[in-house]
């Protein structure tokens, strides 16, 4: 299945003034290192990697600059990277060229209490943010799965989010500003070049237009992040329901009572199936439909007072329920969300879980009929399929399961991710919610979009008339 090309070298002229930029210990030219850097966490890349010419490990802004003036000099392609958890093919060199290696970037620069703020290279790890936050009450509040591995530059690049967004928005909603490096190797600095101010509505907003562009448009090198409290605590109430349309139903209740959970989740009979595999003495209920966990944050008093809302309001449509405000319990309730993602792999013996359709998001009441035309389109296929995700904002994660030595299978959950992204477009809804597009869900900008794509492209065109930055993806030009 791997279906790999090694692309000619790159001119010894290119490769001598690189090696003035970046020496010998962060110039990359052996077949090992282009196959290590020739994939992502994606299916696709799985299938078909793609491998780089060279790759560089850039330790700084000025180092960027030259490279990217380079690699614009003579039309190569460059392909930022941080930590490759991405799931679209986001940041794989499918022309070859340069791939340029941010993880190392990774500072913390400051850590601004006073002003709720923290300046950071884009290499810094999601988690390791954090802690490094908490002694001073603090915390960045977007949450994706990947937390331990993902760098905040690929989170940014990708407009990523996670659990709580439903309550805390998606990572545009933290960024006041950012360092940029532009195709010509200019560099720019949004949000104010000296601004520390936590709001801003002075001249156009480029950090908003660099935010989800995924590479193409520019490589960041520094960002400044809104910071918010750590919630004091939280509670958990964790229901189950007979039919999917009871899980819908019981989430608008919530929403029409007042209450804002900072987490809503649901998980379909395979998902609950699969955790109960994993760790057994969960002992979630199997003959139901879909699971709900409610989450909710805040002061001890106002946590109590929620979980207790929140009951009242569930038990009228769930015929299982479990809950608790406090933190070892709450912990013990949250685990099986926490589980589902690597979890669904057991539900066929052998199987391999396929990250594709993964990030679908539809219209809150078109949620029941989704989740279960998804069923119908694997049950067509064969497929084994496990579904979970961000109810509260209509995000959905569907957990394929295959034999890869099966080519039938293969070839069948291929066929399976395209009618899963065709049908959230077919909802009113979109092929991506947190993960971004890339190379896996390039083909459906145009139809999810429409004449906006053609605004994109200008944008692209204006930016990189040369297209060496991250081309090939997100259906812009090639």
């Amino acid at each position: 299945m791997n279906e790999t090309m090694t692309p000619p070298p790159l001119d010894e002229n290119v490769i001598s003034r690189l090696r003035n930029i970046f020496g010998d210990d962060r110039l990359l030219t052996n077949c090992t290192d282009m196959m290590t850097y020739s994939y992502d966490a994606s299916f696709e890349t799985q299938l078909r990697p793609k491998l780089p010419q060279v790759a560089v490990i850039a330790l700084s802004t000025e180092e960027v600059s030259e490279c990217v003036r380079l690699a614009n000099e003579f039309k190569i392609p460059l392909y930022p990277r941080g930590a490759a958890t991405g799931q679209t093919g986001g940041a794989v060199p499918v022309k070859g060229g340069i791939m340029m290696d941010l993880s190392k970037m990774n500072r913390i620069l400051e850590i601004d209490h006073r002003n709720m703020q923290v300046v950071i290279e884009p290499g810094v790890i999601q988690n390791d943010l954090n802690e490094a936050l908490k002694p001073y009450g603090l915390r960045f509040p977007p949450d994706p799965g990947s937390a331990n591995m993902c760098t905040v530059g690929g989170m940014v690049s990708n407009n990523s989010s996670g659990l709580r967004a439903v309550k805390y928005g998606v990572t545009r909603h933290y960024v006041l500003g950012m360092e940029v490096v532009l195709p010509t190797g200019d560099i720019i600095v949004t949000g104010g070049a000296k601004s520390k101010a936590l709001k801003s509505v002075s001249g156009y907003d480029l950090a908003h237009l660099m935010i989800g562009s995924e590479g193409t448009l520019g490589i960041v090198t520094r960002l400044r992040l809104k910071l918010l409290p750590l919630p004091v605590t939280r509670g958990i109430v964790l229901c189950s329901f007979e039919r999917l349309e009871g899980a819908g139903e019981a989430v608008n209740a919530v929403f029409s009572s007042g209450l804002q959970p900072s987490a809503i989740e649901i998980m379909d009979f395979n998902c609950t199936k699969a955790v109960n595999m994993m760790k057994p003495e969960l002992n979630l209920p199997l003959d139901n439909d879909a699971i709900l966990v409610f989450e909710v944050d805040g002061a001890k008093e106002e946590v109590t007072s929620q979980v207790n809302r929140l009951r009242t309001v569930v038990e009228k449509y769930t015929n299982y329920i479990k809950f608790s405000d406090e933190p070892e319990e709450c912990e013990k309730l949250w685990q099986a969300r926490k589980l589902v993602g690597a979890a669904v792999g057991l539900l066929k013996p052998g199987g391999f879980r396929v990250y594709g359709g993964e990030d679908i998001c539809v219209p809150i009441s078109r949620l029941p009929e989704t989740l279960r035309e998804i069923h119908n389109i694997a049950e067509r296929y064969g497929i084994i399929c496990g579904i979970y995700g961000h109810v509260g904002d209509g995000n959905m994660h569907t957990g394929p399961v295959v034999n890869m030595n099966n080519e039938i299978e293969m070839e069948n959950v291929q066929k399976m991710i395209d009618d899963i992204h065709e049908l959230a477009i077919k909802m009113e809804g979109t092929t991506t919610a947190e993960h971004g597009v890339g190379i896996v869900r390039a083909k459906y900008m145009d139809v999810e979009h429409g004449p906006a794509m053609e605004v994109m492209r200008a944008i692209k065109r204006t930016l990189d008339p040369n297209n060496i930055l991250n081309p090939g993806k997100m259906a812009l030009p090639n």
